[in-house]
């Protein structure tokens, strides 16, 4: 209907020239029509057409490959289901953990955890529908409401997951490098106000999703997609477009880079010490590799695809995009780990703090004492 607000805006010269006139990123997924081009190849209409809002796409494209290939009818429903089987008990334990860190008083210790085990386990839950869309060759079922909900929690829980490790490292590279200032903080305040902010952003990443259609019939393949095909023609979709681009630079790039500081940091003042710090070694590498491997192929995707189809209007990076996402849900299952190795570095932290400022009661006596002398 003429009140629907959509994401997406792509121009096409109709000169004949296929230049893009409208500035701006194109959001991922394929392009869709709202109308009917003559094309030389079509596909029988289903015989019980589905009354959601129709879409028309060219099944000599790269959307037909997709919707109809193992990598999406396969290859991605088996990678949740992986991820379920995996994910899914390992944070009910860890869930279990922190109820027991709660009882012992360990509040600030617990609540940034606790954001990412809760983050995790509803990701993992809503991939039961996504599987079902996949392995029903990228039918949707389920109604337009769930599709925007689904749709919504998975890009949003990416962005959250990202900044809650950032979080967490922050946490860290106070406990070592700042432990003078650790102490005095109110820790158990500060984490709340962190978790606060987690979904805070949590909610303005996932609120677009929830504002647009997502679910659209397309004739020519008689299927229903979810997310996949959207119509990029809409004129009310271009100013959503440079949101898109901020959330990859807030919710991937500025994290990343912020345990990239945090972790070397906290690795090169371990070495000023004598003590055992193999634990914050496999914690900072646990998190470099959760954003190499898990989060950084998709966002290097995403914005290659935006690129692409601004330039060339071609969308085929579109499917390999939908392959890689599938590793970010396997950052839910590393999550519960990175959790327990973090908890093994409390002592570790306690142990630093009390070297660092018997070595600063040490210095500031010697220096009294030379004063004292002159």
């Amino acid at each position: 209907s003429t009140s629907e607000v959509y994401l997406f805006i792509f121009y096409k010269n109709k000169t004949g020239n296929n230049s893009v006139s409208p500035p701006g990123m194109i959001p991922k997924t394929f392009r869709g029509s709202s109308h009917k081009p003559n094309y030389t190849v079509q596909l029988p209409a289903p015989p019980n057409p589905s009354v959601d809002p129709h879409l028309h796409v060219n099944p000599e494209d790269a959307v037909t490959a997709y919707t109809s290939g193992v990598l999406s009818t396969r290859v991605i429903p088996l990678s949740y289901i992986l991820a379920m089987l995996i994910g899914i008990p390992s944070n009910a334990y860890i869930l279990a953990f922190l109820r027991v860190r709660l009882r012992a008083k360990a509040l600030s210790a617990v609540l940034l955890y606790l954001n990412l085990a809760l983050s995790d386990l509803l990701l993992l839950l809503s991939l039961a529908l996504r599987v079902h869309y996949h392995v029903n060759g990228n039918t949707w079922i389920f109604g337009e409401v769930s599709c925007r909900l689904i749709t919504a929690l998975f890009y949003g829980n990416i962005y959250s997951s990202a900044q809650t490790i950032a979080c967490i490292s922050v946490k860290r590279y106070l406990a070592v490098v700042k432990p003078f200032l650790y102490r005095r903080m109110a820790k158990t305040k500060l984490a709340a106000s962190a978790c606060i902010l987690v979904w805070f952003s949590f909610g303005a990443a996932v609120t677009p999703e929830l504002l647009v259609r997502q679910s659209y019939h397309i004739r020519e393949l008689g299927i229903t997609t979810c997310h996949d095909v959207l119509p990029l023609e809409e004129k009310s979709h271009s100013p959503l477009v440079p949101y898109r681009l901020m959330l990859v630079f807030l919710g991937l790039i500025i994290p990343f880079l912020i345990c990239i500081y945090a972790h070397t940091a906290v690795v090169y003042h371990l070495g000023q010490s004598a003590c055992d710090w193999r634990p914050f070694i496999r914690v900072s590498t646990l998190v470099f590799f959760i954003f190499v491997v898990c989060f950084l192929p998709s966002g290097i995707l995403h914005v290659m695809h935006y690129f692409k189809l601004l330039y060339s209007g071609d969308d085929r990076l579109y499917g390999y995009y939908r392959g890689v996402v599938c590793l970010c849900c396997f950052h839910s299952c590393l999550d519960p780990f990175l959790c327990l190795l973090v908890s093994k570095t409390a002592s570790s932290e306690l142990q630093f703090i009390s070297f660092r400022m018997h070595k600063k009661y040490k210095r500031d006596t010697i220096n009294w004492s030379l004063i004292s002398t002159e």
